[in-house]
This record gives structure tokens, sequence and C-alpha cells, in this order.
């Protein structure tokens, strides 16, 4: 399982990510000339939103039913993952969080890191 301090820490730790509120959610987005969210938390910590490519999204829900599910909604169309916490560990979240920070940052910042 991971924790909300967790997830924030992993999430943070790409660079120019920051953390500002998104409706209900803890939002984080990549601090360049467009702020794109990459991730949404849950509060309680219990889930959590990723912007994903559908085909992203494809290979993680298959791979990992118990951990990711489409958002069941439009956005869940265009590739917004789901990804329950409780049944998830560190490298899960900090490769999936990775996947949706790097589709968020401009191509600048991805050739830097």
């Amino acid at each position: 399982m991971v924790t909300i301090d967790a997830f924030k820490a992993i999430a943070l730790s790409f660079p120019k990510a920051q953390e500002k509120a998104h409706f209900d959610r803890i939002g984080f987005r990549v601090d360049a000339p467009r702020g794109k969210i990459f991730a949404t938390l849950l509060a309680d910590g219990s889930s959590a939103n990723l912007m994903l490519s559908r085909d992203e999204q494809d290979l993680l829900c298959a791979a990992e039913p118990a951990i990711f599910t489409p958002v069941p909604n439009k956005w869940g169309e265009k590739g917004a993952t789901t990804m329950t916490l409780a049944a998830a560990d560190e490298t899960t979240v900090r490769s999936a969080l990775k996947m949706a920070w790097t589709r968020a940052a401009p191509p600048k910042l991805k050739t830097a890191t």
C-alpha cells in the first residue's frame, strides 16, 4: 500500500512537478508553460487518477486489473486511469506516475531528464 505522503513524494520527485488543488482532489502538474496535470489524488488517499495514453491505459489495466481501471466517463475514453493505492506498491506507482508525467511534460523538459 502506498500512503498519501509517499504518493506525493513520488509525484513531486519529477522535474518541475508541483502540487496544486484540482477541484476536490490534490493535483500534480508539470510547472511548464501550460501547467498540464499528470495526476490527481483523492484527499483520503484511496485512489489517484493518472493522465495516460490509451495504449498505456490498456497495458496497465491488462497487467494489473486490481490496481488500474479506466475512469468511467469520457476522460477514461481519453486515457484517464484510476489507480487504487491500497493495491499498489511504490515501484508500480513510480512507474505509472512517470508515464503520466512524461505525457504532460514539454519536449525540452523530457530530454533534460
